[in-house]
């Protein structure tokens, strides 16, 4: 499948309106077998929908789905903005074999898209999950320091105090061991964190937005001006088994009712006003527009049209 458009770090991004977008890859590749990312998926849905799925999406014979993690870089006409961090290098991660002690060239991969670290203003973050915050911090003389030394780092107040391993109600997540020791704590200790509520907004286009359910702090960032309208949705929605099968949840959600009606309410909205999603780990063409599947009457269901 190709996109007819180039997001990638070598070309030179999707422009809508005065702002522009590029994807920055991170990892792109077989993720996990399918009924451990998604405990209650069946064999059959992936055969319903396996002229779209099949194989760019999902590969019968291994039974993995696809995995992209990548950021999306945003150029205004005022500021640089990396949404979302990715995996990022060297970092401690027993408990996941692919996000454990990487040495990739993502930064490489950032200067490709035309930026340095020293160019972003912003980093903005929808979680503070291991593969959305690794490149928030790079390994310099065996310390952890921001890798973006001009960048504000926004993070939702909520998000950032569910995981302070430093309160006295931390609940530990196996999965996230040693993420805020050194892909979040470095960033408030250099001085460099921003914490916001709702409704927080840069440069009048991009405002942050709750949608939880995956974390108890996940965000949505919006970007909207006059004429264009697209949503940052994070793990609002893992891969595109969940928009004909919405109520599939990830083993990752820390509520999963209040992330199937997070994810309702996004779908329908862009549905509604015909709204650009581009998620964090959807394989190629990663970005799509949502319209309602009339042969599914049980249960609320979308499929994708994919590109701009």
């Amino acid at each position: 499948m190709t996109s007819g458009f180039d997001i990638n770090c070598c070309g030179h991004g999707l422009q809508l309106g005065k702002v522009e977008i590029t994807r920055v890859q991170d990892y792109y590749g077989p993720g996990f077998i399918s009924n451990f990312m998604f405990p209650e998926v069946r064999p059959e849905m992936f055969e319903a929908h396996k002229d779209w799925l099949v194989p760019t999406f999902y590969n019968p014979e291994s039974d993995k789905i696809t995995s992209t993690i990548h950021s999306w870089l945003v150029r205004t006409e005022h500021h640089t903005i990396l949404i979302d961090g990715c995996v990022g290098n060297h970092k401690e991660r027993p408990h996941n074999e692919r996000f454990n002690m990487r040495n990739e060239p993502w930064l490489e991969r950032l200067a490709r898209a035309g930026a340095r670290p020293e160019d972003v203003d912003f980093v903005m973050c929808t979680h503070l999950h291991a593969d959305h915050v690794g490149w928030n911090t790079r390994l310099v003389d065996g310390r952890w320091v921001p890798t973006f030394p001009n960048a504000k780092y926004i993070f939702s107040r909520k998000e950032f105090e569910r995981w302070d391993t430093r309160r006295p109600d931390y609940v530990h997540t196996t999965a996230e061991e040693n993420v805020f020791e050194d892909s979040i704590l470095p960033i408030a200790e250099a001085g460099q964190m921003l914490l916001v509520e709702d409704g927080y907004t840069v440069d009048d286009l991009l405002t942050v937005e709750s949608a939880i359910g995956h974390t108890p702090g996940h965000a949505k960032i919006r970007l909207k001006d006059q004429h264009h309208h697209a949503l940052f949705c994070g793990d609002v929605i893992h891969h595109p088994i969940q928009l004909p099968y919405p109520e599939v949840w990830s083993r990752f959600d820390d509520d999963r009712v209040k992330a199937l009606e997070t994810r309702l309410a996004v779908l329908n909205e862009c549905v509604d006003h015909n709204i650009l999603m581009l998620p964090m780990h959807f394989a190629e063409p990663f970005v799509c527009r949502i319209k309602h599947n009339p042969e599914r009457t049980d249960h609320p269901s979308f499929l994708p049209i994919w590109g701009p």
